[in-house]
């Protein structure tokens, strides 16, 4: 079967709101921040719209709940056990009822989940049920599986069937590849290949490793992290790696933002030229300080790719449509 030649551009957000930061950052220093991505998904949503972007919204299955009483009707009977227990949101947050009734906008999402499904080409995947951690000592296959079918059911009740998964963190654990299988998921995002992206859990996120990421964000250290298609589709699930994380604006490090862009469009140049593909990411509270900043620099970015679409037949697709086209190249 012949296949389109041309270069891809993914875009996947890590939709999770509180439930992605609730053991590493507070309401009162965070908060703000979580609040904010009511305001700047829309925003981009309308930004991805006016350029002809697809992305795919990897979205955490808590954020499916209408509120504390429909979550609970979901929950699956097997959680976490991991030996940190402020990992597990079962353990304590759940049971802040007060806080999370009286903070909806922190916990859960249906209308936002509802305004992305309305912009046609966009993709709901899964960044699990409780935003799971796949590495971290304590947990298990079985509870892994439990986690990703309860996901799976909220997400299907609310007409949504996940084809594409995320691993929370990057935690990227080569053994549950099976299970997201046996549940129908058709991609994940893997992770680049230098060796301080490399997954692993949180006791073993060191400083040298992150510091060498931040550098990354502004010199090529790691390379363009591009990807044949044809490598792509030789193992089923397909892995989607990332490219790039979307690193927000900072103040401090303001006179780095030409570096900072220069180094993203030399990796979508670099894809459209030889027909690879360039995998970008965030969360959208990445965004949710400095949004005008961090909107304009999207923006900078978009535009740059509806350039490299009119010279080189770019192509905006998300991993749920990747993951089909890939398919057919064993066939």
């Amino acid at each position: 079967m012949a296949h389109k030649e041309s270069g891809k551009f993914i875009i996947s957000l890590d939709f999770e709101l509180l439930w992605g930061v609730r053991d590493k950052r507070t309401v009162a220093d965070y908060g703000d921040n979580i609040k904010a991505v009511w305001t700047v998904l829309p925003k981009m949503l309308e930004l991805f719209d006016n350029y002809e972007v697809d992305a795919t919204f990897a979205t955490v299955g808590f954020l499916f709940a209408a509120d504390l009483e429909d979550l609970k009707s979901y929950l699956p009977s097997v959680q976490p056990q991991y030996h940190n227990s402020k990992l597990s949101p079962y353990h304590e947050h759940l049971k802040q009822q007060a806080f999370i009734s009286g903070h909806r906008e922190y916990h859960f999402a249906r209308e936002l989940i509802e305004l992305i499904k309305k912009y046609p080409g966009q993709e709901l995947a899964s960044h699990t049920f409780c935003h799971y951690y796949c590495l971290e000592k304590g947990q298990s296959i079985a509870e892994f599986e439990a986690d990703l079918g309860a996901a799976h059911r909220i997400a299907a009740d609310a007409g949504v069937s996940l084809q594409s998964f995320v691993f929370p963190r990057n935690q990227f654990n080569k053994q549950y590849i099976q299970v997201i299988k046996d549940k129908g998921i058709l991609s994940y995002r893997g992770n680049e290949k230098a060796w301080f992206y490399k997954p692993a859990k949180g006791d073993d996120e060191g400083l040298v490793k992150r510091a060498f990421r931040l550098l990354d964000t502004y010199l090529n250290i790691s390379g363009h992290n591009t990807y044949r298609p044809s490598d792509l589709a030789a193992e089923f699930p397909f892995n989607i790696p990332a490219s790039r994380f979307l690193r927000p604006y900072s103040k401090r490090l303001k006179s780095l933002e030409g570096l900072r862009l220069r180094r993203i469009k030399k990796g979508m140049l670099h894809a459209a030229e030889r027909k690879e593909v360039f995998h970008l990411w965030w969360h959208p509270h990445n965004f949710g300080a400095q949004q005008s900043e961090n909107l304009a620099f999207l923006e900078s970015i978009l535009e740059y790719y509806s350039m490299l679409k009119k010279t080189y037949g770019f192509e905006s697709i998300t991993m749920g449509a990747l993951a089909q086209e890939l398919k057919t190249f064993n066939k």
